[in-house]
């Protein structure tokens, strides 16, 4: 069976019409493909951010009770290792996300068969440039000089690393036409900020700010940003979403010309959503675990059209992206994922998740039960440890100042090699710890905004026994019990 996964990074899904017919974003391309394929509406992360999220992608288990930003492990069973080695089935990995590259970043690429990087998103170290770039000197937020460097390279719509990604997903299914089995991910950064945007994009919302450069936040609660300068940002990053869709809609027209779209499982979905001034949050990483971040969309396109316009409302996360693409592909499913196959929701009409544990290692683990999301924030910050072959984290080395403090051992029952145990003093991903000793509790039924804080104990009291149940089924270790005072 032919599998392709779209994975764009950092969507919203309260900004796509097929799950908020009010929003003024424009993304006609990702509407007509949720007319062809099933929605699922309690669809949650797991770990979070871009490459934890990515190995839950991966192996179909949770990163962030044990890790908070790490490679592949040499103990990890990945999705593309297991098609080819299980099923000879090829995969080919298309993607502009340069966090593969990055110290942190290793072997997640490597998994696949082939795979094709461009250049150019975010700090890539790719243009040089001895003389600084242009700068802007007002702005908000912050100005990458290795960006500005790299958008000088961008002189066309043609040339953004994103639109690369769909513009080579095209001539793949032109070079692999007819293909029976296969597994391709085709990965875009945007809309991940920088908000960089051709301006024909941004004149589809009317955007005449003239104000501070704005493009590129810093993660923070508002502070001296205008009204006018963040509705230039949410602007920007509608705008993303806009171009995004419009390459994503040639890369399906292509499948359908090509014959490859009718028998195809397409998957659409994101790593995680983003704050643009809610509860005054900007960005990600340091706040509670907000449905803003957490709900998001997936969007999945059965062999003809099966369960075209359904939607789903049991639990899923990203972990069950894996067992569910192997399931179909009729490829053994490894004992250690903890995902489920959705496919026993669309044929068995069963539930396959009595709860959703999420969270950003470090911060509030979080659990949701279909109607009630209960957060919890850390007690004792000094109960963290990572766990990890290797002492890599995201673009330095994890422990490097503690050498002193990091043992060797064989920590965590499930892995049977020896691993390193460093002490979280400095979280890799979290670098403000304000908002992490908090605790939350709404009903998304009924108040899906998270608005209305809930301080009954007795449901208080089932959602700690259902966080508790989790994280035991989620092979947490020891310590983060401890570090969120459970007994």
């Amino acid at each position: 069976m032919r599998t392709i996964v779209v994975l764009m990074d950092t969507l919203r899904r309260d900004l796509l019409t097929c799950y908020n017919s009010k929003t003024d974003c424009k993304n006609e391309n990702i509407s007509a493909f949720a007319n062809d394929s099933c929605r699922f509406d309690n669809h949650f992360v797991g770990s979070m951010p871009c490459m934890p999220a990515r190995r839950d992608i991966f192996t179909g288990r949770l990163n962030f009770l044990e890790r908070s930003w790490g490679p592949i492990e040499i103990f990890d069973t990945t999705l593309p290792k297991v098609l080819f080695q299980k099923g000879n089935i090829r995969s080919h990995m298309i993607t502009d996300h340069a966090h593969y590259f990055r110290i942190g970043g290793e072997n997640y690429c490597q998994q696949f068969n082939t795979y094709e990087f461009f250049r150019g998103q975010e700090s890539d170290p790719w243009v040089s440039l001895i003389d600084d770039p242009w700068m802007p000197e007002n702005y908000y937020g912050d100005v990458k000089r290795q960006y500005q460097c790299n958008k000088t390279r961008f002189t066309s719509e043609e040339e953004y690393s994103s639109v690369k990604c769909f513009d080579s997903a095209m001539k793949w299914v032109d070079e692999n036409k007819g293909a029976r089995d296969f597994f391709l991910m085709v990965e875009t950064f945007d809309p991940h900020e920088p908000f960089d945007v051709p301006q024909k994009y941004l004149d589809m919302y009317e955007d005449d700010y003239d104000g501070p450069y704005f493009d590129l936040p810093v993660y923070h609660k508002i502070d001296d940003e205008t009204d006018e300068a963040m509705e230039h940002l949410r602007k920007r990053y509608k705008a993303l979403i806009t171009m995004t869709d419009h390459h994503f809609g040639k890369f399906i027209q292509k499948l359908k010309d090509a014959d490859m779209y009718e028998d195809t499982m397409i998957i659409l979905t994101t790593d995680h959503g983003y704050c643009l001034g809610e509860r005054e949050y900007i960005g990600k990483n340091y706040m509670p675990a907000f449905n803003e971040l957490a709900n998001i969309p997936l969007l999945i396109h059965f062999p003809h059209h099966e369960y075209a316009g359904k939607c789903i409302t049991q639990i899923t996360q990203n972990i069950d992206l894996m067992p569910t693409i192997l399931d179909y592909q009729n490829v053994e499913i490894p004992s250690s994922v903890t995902g489920h196959s959705i496919r026993t929701i669309m044929e068995k009409k069963e539930k396959i998740h009595e709860y959703a544990l999420y969270g950003t290692f470090g911060l509030s683990v979080n659990v949701f039960d279909g109607r009630y999301t209960y957060m919890r924030g850390g007690r004792d910050q000094n109960q963290l440890y990572e766990y990890t072959t290797s002492l890599t984290t995201i673009r330095n080395w994890l422990g490097k100042d503690i050498p002193q403090e990091i043992e060797c051992g064989h920590f965590l029952p499930d892995v049977p090699y020896p691993l390193y145990r460093v002490p979280s003093y400095h979280n890799a991903i979290v670098k403000d710890p304000t908002y992490v000793n908090t605790d939350h509790l709404f009903d998304i039924v009924e108040d899906y905004g998270q608005t209305r804080e809930i301080k009954d104990t007795s449901i208080i009291s089932y959602m700690e026994q259902l966080m508790i149940k989790a994280m035991k089924e989620n092979h947490a270790p020891n310590e983060q019990y401890q570090r969120l005072g459970f007994k």
